[in-house]
């Protein structure tokens, strides 16, 4: 009989120990395709996605960022303090995504030529290069603004039709407004690359937020920090414009975490005014 119940007794004790060691694990946000997943371990606590740790900050807190398409059942690995691993398995909310048709696309956008294709390339992985940063920066933890206010004229997840043909889906959010208008960055960060002229995005620059999270500012017309410059949440950054491949000035706002693409209207509040 005592044997037994210290048996039982010991049962519990070990269950409740892992139950609350599995417990230390918060995530802070519904998890859903294209959005960001923000999360919270105790002290030396570690966690892992695919094989992938993540950083976690000095409040415990984590990000992790799901693309357009990635399926729906996930799950994420936390070992505890004491070595013992736990897998947390959720389920992504899926997303239905609007199509879009616009015609009347030169050829040349629709077919570049073979140098076009290796500059496509080369300015490809200038990209994915910037945007692999997994800096300590906390920019992450901000309340997003808009970096402009203007007439929404193209949302993520969007997949276009040019002249017919299916294309990638849009992964960036467009905000249409004149030549010149002011960029702000929606949030503080360090500017990991500048472009003037890409092929498709024209005017480029890339801001990293910390731990992954960037953002990439499309189309500019004059870019106005260099790489390497810290800047702060509504500090202007650059300017609106039509460059590369678009038919109207507008700014075409991304959100990366890593190479997931992430939708930007998960970050910032319903734009409620217009210029």
């Amino acid at each position: 009989m005592r044997d037994s119940l210290f048996h039982l007794i010991l049962t519990v004790f070990f269950i409740s120990i892992a139950m609350s060691s599995f417990a230390a694990l918060q995530l802070e946000d519904s998890p859903t395709q294209s959005g960001l997943l923000r999360g919270h371990v105790d002290p030396g606590e570690q966690v892992f996605y695919a094989e992938q740790q993540l950083k976690i900050a000095p409040d415990g807190s984590f990000i992790l960022g799901f693309g357009r398409d990635v399926t729906p059942r996930q799950s994420l690995t936390l070992i505890d303090a004491g070595g013992v691993k736990h897998i947390h398995k959720f389920t992504l909310k899926q997303r239905k995504y609007d199509i879009q048709r616009i015609n009347g696309i030169s050829k040349q956008m629709m077919n570049p030529s073979e140098d076009d294709l290796k500059r496509i390339r080369k300015e490809a992985q200038q990209v994915a290069k910037a945007r692999q940063q997994d800096s300590d920066r906390l920019n992450f933890q901000e309340s997003f603004i808009w970096p402009v206010i203007g007439r929404i004229s193209g949302i993520y997840g969007s997949q276009r039709i040019l002249n017919g043909e299916p294309r990638r889906p849009h992964f960036g959010i467009d905000i249409a407004a004149p030549k010149g208008t002011p960029v702000k960055a929606p949030a503080g960060g360090a500017v990991t690359m500048v472009h003037n002229g890409m092929f498709f995005s024209g005017g480029t620059l890339i801001v990293d937020h910390g731990h992954g999270l960037s953002s990439s500012f499309l189309h500019l017309s004059k870019i106005l920090v260099k790489v390497g410059d810290q800047v702060a949440q509504g500090e202007t950054i650059a300017q609106v414009g039509a460059t590369g491949r678009v038919t109207g000035s507008h700014l075409d706002w991304r959100i990366n975490w890593f190479d997931q693409r992430l939708d930007p209207a998960f970050f910032v509040p319903p734009m409620t005014q217009e210029p």
